[in-house]
Formats: structure tokens, sequence, C-alpha cells
């Protein structure tokens, strides 16, 4: 799959996701064979901007290429800014949010919402590919309420505007995260344009991304939620794929060294004091569902020290080991 000047080794993408694919998420993904990682979404009101959360999400130093951010907005001529602003830092692909479903995005006629003004959505996709040299990307659902499905012709605005890959979340505004995903809509995306589609959506085994290609005929399939704590799961769904087989999950060792190295990054990026409070959300993500992991997650929540943080993780692991 081609981008611009990009070639995608695979079509395994981790979903952007606000407060979790921030740069050390983004990071281990990519290792584990992750083709693209786009970032956090970065606002495009200008006084939000330079906000130390805002420039958190823009930093990516040492970061693989091609860099992905996404911005989110519903001003055509402030995304266009935005898109400029983010390629100039750096970002070699600029995503455009028309698919989160939260409260706080969609009250501001942003995200999800923009589905239900096509017009709008044309204006937004023309200002900001005509912005930008770098490719355009865009992620939507499959329309404001499962009755309003609109997929199919924004897909065809995008495809007209020259926004270069489509990701579709098989929900509808409305339906938020609750319910099933249906993937017919993404299918009928996938038919209707020429640009790589690429499906969203309780993907969560290697077993449930074959079926979805298969169903599909999606270019590829863009994981979020699965991927909590298992940074991982993109080398499963590739060796699936490729070989039919399952890999065995990682060893108690080896999730020590990743989740220890994620810690490391989140206070190398964020300080101490606020990398411990982000980490323990992940800790919780790695540690669920091992003998223990319940007392731990609460354990480490109450933990206030980066340092006691690392031992106290370092030792969860080797009693798994044991």
């Amino acid at each position: 799959m081609q981008l611009g000047a990009h070639v995608l080794r695979n079509g395994l993408f981790v979903a952007p996701m606000a407060g979790v694919t921030d740069r050390p998420f983004r990071t281990l993904c990519r290792r584990f064979g992750a083709g693209l990682a786009v970032s956090e979404m970065v606002s495009s009101r200008p006084e939000l901007r330079d906000t130390p959360k805002s420039r958190q999400r823009r930093e990516h130093a040492g970061e693989s290429s091609p860099v992905a951010v996404q911005v989110a907005g519903a001003d055509p001529a402030a995304m266009a800014e935005a898109a400029r602003a983010n390629a100039g830092e750096g970002a070699q692909i600029v995503d455009i949010n028309m698919g989160c479903p939260a409260k706080k995005v969609c009250n501001v006629a942003a995200g999800s919402a923009l589905l239900s003004d096509e017009a709008l959505v044309g204006r937004i996709l023309d200002a900001v590919v005509a912005a930008v040299e770098v490719p355009v990307t865009l992620k939507i659902r499959t329309g404001p309420t499962p009755e309003r499905r609109n997929a199919v012709r924004v897909a065809r605005i995008a495809e007209a505007a020259g926004v270069r890959l489509l990701a579709v979340h098989g929900r509808s505004r409305s339906c938020g995260f609750r319910g099933e995903a249906e993937f017919g809509t993404v299918a009928e995306v996938k038919a209707a344009v020429r640009i790589p589609v690429i499906a969203n959506g309780d993907i969560g085994t290697p077993e449930e991304a074959a079926r979805v290609l298969a169903l599909t005929g999606a270019d590829g399939i863009m994981i979020g939620r699965a991927a909590h704590g298992r940074p991982w799961i993109f080398r499963e769904f590739l060796y699936f794929l490729n070989e039919g087989k399952k890999l065995p999950p990682p060893a108690p060792a080896e999730m020590r060294a990743v989740v220890l190295e994620h810690l490391e990054g989140l206070y190398e990026l964020y300080g101490d004091a606020l990398g411990a409070r982000i980490a323990r959300k992940h800790i919780g993500w790695y540690t669920r569902g091992f003998p223990g992991g319940e007392a731990f997650r609460r354990q480490a929540n109450a933990i206030e020290s980066a340092a006691a943080q690392q031992v106290a993780v370092g030792e969860f692991f080797d009693r798994l080991e044991e």
C-alpha cells in the first residue's frame, strides 16, 4: 500500500486514540509490526495548538517514518491551517477525524458530528488537501445514525477531494461503542471507491481480522481498543494472516521488558509525576486477566513514584514467570 512517497509494509494500522496513542505506545506498536500508527487527535483551534497537551501529542522525536498526525475541527480554514502547521513540524501524513463520537468533540460539530453535513465535509476535505503536499487520509463512521448511513456518499466526496485513504469504523455516531460493529457498510464503501479502505471496529483476534478482511474486501484493518496492553497484537495478527497459524502469547519475561520500556517512554515524555499517573491505565491493561492482576492494579494505582512503579511492575511479571 502506497501513500504518496511512503510504502507501508502492511495494512495493519493503529487507531488514533486520545490518551493512548502517544509516542511511546506508537513506537511499540510499530516495532511489533504495525504498518502505520496515527497520533492522538490534535485540535485545529489556534488557542489550543500550543497547550502542553497539544505539544505532547505532536511529539514525534525518533519515531519511524511515516509520521501520521490526526487533526480535528469543524472550520475548513482552521483545519487547513492546522494541517499546514503539522506538516511543517514533520507530519508526513495528515489524517482528518470525522469518526470520534465523544460528546465534547461532537458538541463543537467536529468528529463524527460532521457526517450530518456532507457539504461541510467536502469543504473541509478540499481545504486540507489543497493546504498540504503530504497525503491526506480520513477516518469516518457509517453515518450519523444506523438509519442514516451515508458512508458511501462521504467516501465518494473524499475520493473526489483527493483523500488518499479512508478508514471506516463499523458503527454510526449515535452508536458510540455500543453493540457490535457491522461491516456490510464497509464492504459497500470498498466497492464504491478506488482509494484504499481500512476496516475498523471490534477486531480483537487474528480470526476476526481474517473474517473482516474476507467479508469487506478491505485493504487493511485498524486496531484500537484490542491493542490496549497488547502492543504485540500486531505481530500475532501478521503471523496468523500470513501463516494461518496462531502465535503463542509472549512469555512473561518479554512482557516485563515491553511494559518497563513503555513506562520509561511515558516518564521521558511527560515527566516522572505525570508519566506515572498516565501509566496506571496501561498497567491495568497489561496485567488484566493474569492471576492477581486486579489486586495489583489497585496496588499500582496507589503508587506515586515512577521508580516505585517500575519496581512493582517488574516484580509482578517476575512472579508470573515463576
